[in-house]
């Protein structure tokens, strides 16, 4: 029996690709601080440095959910959704000899959770993970994400979007996916979601639209004049550049949501027309699979309120038994309800009698109440709704 655990032991730390290793000067961002601490500082209000499984509950909670569902070890499935949310574990894979030995109570010292425990991840999405990236395989299979999808600097080189950088501390190298094709950068992750079964509940490379907007553009502002570093690179000053804001708003920042759609109403007989035209080049809802929409109508005779509706634009998704769960376990889903990039969709609502106006609310939702019940999450931010746009029409 003993060489039958040592066997497991020999095969459990031998599995997994190793990625290039990260000197421990470089894998914290308390070590950029010297040179970018206003960059470091946007950084740390963002939802990049929360994507690790103890700072994000709804990626906490869906990671234990599926282990349950799966019956996996918890650590299998953190190693899995590292490909993207800690990619620069220096573990990438496992398999049934893991499994056995999580099992059985004797993965304690393994790779995989030496791994897992490495400050190297501790902090997400950090600076190495986005100014490591050497090259970005875009020819490889879409189903191939995250980690799987990059080649990576050696340790102490950083990639950026200036040809002329120059630090002491480490080589900088231009990429042109940190300037002029940063959507690139992006899709490595914000792309292709896929089930535990193959399903795809989000693929927003393949519905994005590209304008005179890029990711970017959004997500992190327009440029403006500040600096990269604080080191005197300019002739014993410190060199001005065209920068962007480094806090990635997204989705859970409700002051981003305001006029971010356009609503336009129309009666149709006994019926409302609700139009909804999205003008951004990506599908709204977009991002995880169980994002909201919320449509409020209230009816009003006069000055009174006589009724009011919401309509939910979200999508359900079904496990193999046909039951309520989360996207990624997901083997279908529902129609997608979701407002197609730079394109727009309308909604038939009947007429309330009585009625002479209504006014019609647009609201966002990061999680619906099915996902949210399933999940069990308890914070605030999953049950806000953030404010889009409104309008008003009178009923004859």
């Amino acid at each position: 029996m003993k060489i039958v655990f040592t066997l497991l032991f020999v095969l459990v730390n031998l599995f997994g690709a190793k990625v290039v290793e990260v000197e421990e000067k470089y894998q914290t961002s308390d070590k950029c601080k010297a040179c970018h601490m206003h960059i470091v500082k946007e950084w740390e209000e963002s939802w990049h440095s929360k994507s690790h499984y103890k700072n994000d509950e709804y990626f906490r909670a869906t990671t234990d959910y599926v282990s349950r569902k799966t019956r996996r070890s918890l650590s299998s499935i953190k190693v899995e959704c590292a490909t993207c949310h800690n990619p620069r574990i220096s573990v990438t894979s496992t398999g049934i000899d893991y499994e056995i030995m999580a099992a059985m109570k004797l993965d304690k010292g393994s790779k995989v959770n030496k791994a897992l425990a490495s400050s190297a991840i501790g902090e997400g999405i950090n600076c190495v993970v986005c100014h490591n990236v050497d090259k970005i395989h875009a020819d490889r299979d879409a189903t191939v994400r995250g980690i799987n999808r990059v080649s990576w600097t050696d340790s102490g080189v950083m990639s950026g979007p200036f040809n002329d950088a120059k630090s002491p501390y480490h080589q900088t190298k231009y990429r042109d996916f940190m300037d002029n094709n940063s959507e690139q950068l992006c899709f490595v992750c914000h792309a292709n979601d896929r089930s535990e079964s193959g399903h795809v509940f989000i693929d927003m490379q393949s519905e994005y639209k590209k304008s005179d907007k890029s990711c970017v553009d959004c997500h992190m502002g327009p440029k403006r004049e500040s600096f990269a570093a604080s080191l005197p690179i300019d002739n014993g000053k410190v060199k001005k550049r065209d920068v962007r804001t480094h806090g990635f708003v997204g989705a859970h920042t409700s002051s981003m949501w305001k006029g971010v759609l356009n609503l336009s109403l129309k009666q149709s007989g006994s019926d409302i027309d609700i139009t909804i035209a999205n003008p951004q080049p990506h599908n709204i809802p977009s991002g995880f699979g169980s994002r909201e929409l919320i449509v409020e109508l209230i009816y009003m005779k006069e000055t009174k309120n006589i009724a009011t509706k919401n309509i939910s634009l979200t999508r359900h998704f079904l496990s193999k038994r046909e039951k309520p769960t989360v996207p990624h376990l997901a083997v279908k889903s529902s129609k997608d309800m979701s407002i197609p990039a730079q394109g727009e969709k309308t909604i038939k609502v009947p007429n309330e009698k009585g009625a002479t106006s209504v006014e019609v609310k647009l609201y966002y939702r990061l999680v619906n109440d099915e996902v949210r019940s399933i999940l069990k999450l308890k914070d605030a931010i999953w049950t806000n709704k953030s404010f889009i746009t409104s309008q008003k029409l009178k009923l004859k």
